[in-house]
């Protein structure tokens, strides 16, 4: 090999290893007697929008739990940003998941009892940040999405698409490195799912962010950087 050639192999293999912001390797997941996940392999690097796209029960969701922290692996390693989350436990991982994670699933859980600002703050005042640091920041990211003239509303008095926006900006209000969305739009009309796939191309633009996406959604899926299918518990 030539000295430019090598020296070209050797600056791309770098470039790549610091952009990578997730990898799992040889991932499996059993339930009982149902293996679930059998040796997955993946890699996500920082700024991209990857999909998981495949039939219900191929294990989609257990592997977006799993490399989210939600769940553990029976085998296999998990790191971010060249952290090793099998690693860590109890207060740690909790506090990792909050600082470097955030999530939007296809129910909002937004906690009916507090304010579209409150709901939004919460992961941050979880942080220890300080409370109006953190309110003034999600007054911006409610007002980027869209809701700046439902800040006080509940969520039963906004609509589907607000309540799913106001959970995208609590995904966002501790600058996670990485946001795991599990069917997001899965329960929402198509006009409101279209917003939502703008929405996350419009925050890789704005953050650089980054998103690993499970969807039954082809529109959305088709759009993003990868896709990545799933079967019987394998990337295909």
């Amino acid at each position: 090999m030539g000295f430019a050639v090598g020296m070209v192999l050797r600056i791309f293999d770098f470039q790549t290893h610091t952009c990578r912001m997730i990898t799992g390797k040889n991932i499996y997941k059993r339930y009982g007697t149902v293996e679930v996940l059998k040796g997955v392999d993946i890699d996500i690097q920082k700024g991209e929008i990857v999909s998981i796209v495949g039939p219900s029960g191929s294990g989609k969701s257990t592997l977006l739990h799993i490399l989210g922290t939600l769940d553990k692996a029976d085998k296999g390693t998990v790191t971010m940003n060249n952290t090793a989350i099998n690693d860590l436990s109890g207060k740690k991982l909790a506090a990792f998941r909050n600082k470097h994670i955030g999530f939007v699933f296809q129910f909002h859980h937004l906690l009916p009892e507090f304010s579209a600002i409150e709901n939004v703050c919460i992961p941050g005042w979880l942080a220890g940040r300080k409370k109006t640091e953190v309110k003034a920041e999600a007054e911006r990211l409610l007002k980027m999405l869209g809701l700046s003239h439902r800040v006080e509303n509940k969520p039963n008095q906004l609509s589907g698409g607000e309540q799913q926006r106001v959970a995208v900006a609590r995904a966002l209000i501790n600058k996670p490195d990485i946001i795991f969305a599990d069917e997001p739009t899965g329960n929402l009309d198509s006009a409101n799912a279209k917003e939502l796939h703008q929405l996350f191309f419009d925050l890789r633009k704005e953050f650089n962010q980054t998103f690993l996406i499970v969807t039954h959604n082809e529109e959305l899926a088709q759009l993003s950087d990868r896709v990545l299918h799933m079967k019987d518990g394998i990337i295909i």
